[in-house]
């Protein structure tokens, strides 16, 4: 099996992605219905909690109340989606997330912990231009026009 890449990048393959099955709900299962609330109580139990990676973007989202800290614009375009529960939430916002990247606010190599006190999220142009040194514009936000 060939695999692109050099070191730490490479070309993903999609059999590499994981397919994430649904159990389709009963014809008459309303979750407004007080006698099927057993079905839905075992329906909920049996999703997976998220990964320790997924938990601590969700963590900083929401310290930051969905902001961004480099340019202060929403994390993710969108934000006001109102799932049905929580589960729904997770998902959407694991999907969204993908463009962000958790900041250490003091870099490791200057001593900085992973604690949640030193960790930020970012979007993935905040990040980068941070890290660039350009701290003279913000390429989140729209150009001026000349």
């Amino acid at each position: 099996m060939w695999v692109f890449g050099s070191g730490q990048y490479y070309l993903h393959k999609f059999k590499w992605t994981r397919i994430i099955r649904h159990v389709a709900v009963r014809s008459n299962a309303s979750k407004d219905d007080p006698a099927m609330q057993e079905y839905w109580q075992q329906r909920i139990s049996k999703r997976k909690l998220p990964s320790a990676e997924r938990r601590l973007v969700l963590t900083l989202a929401a310290r930051q109340r969905g902001l961004c800290a480099g340019c202060g614009l929403d994390l993710i375009e969108g934000a006001e989606y109102q799932p049905d529960d929580i589960h729904d939430w997770v998902n959407w916002f694991s999907a969204s997330s993908r463009a962000l990247n958790v900041h250490h606010v003091v870099y490791r190599r200057a001593g900085g912990s992973d604690e949640l006190k030193n960790l930020e999220l970012r979007h993935t142009a905040c990040h980068q231009q941070h890290h660039a040194g350009d701290h003279r514009r913000d390429l989140c936000q729209p150009s001026q026009p000349a």
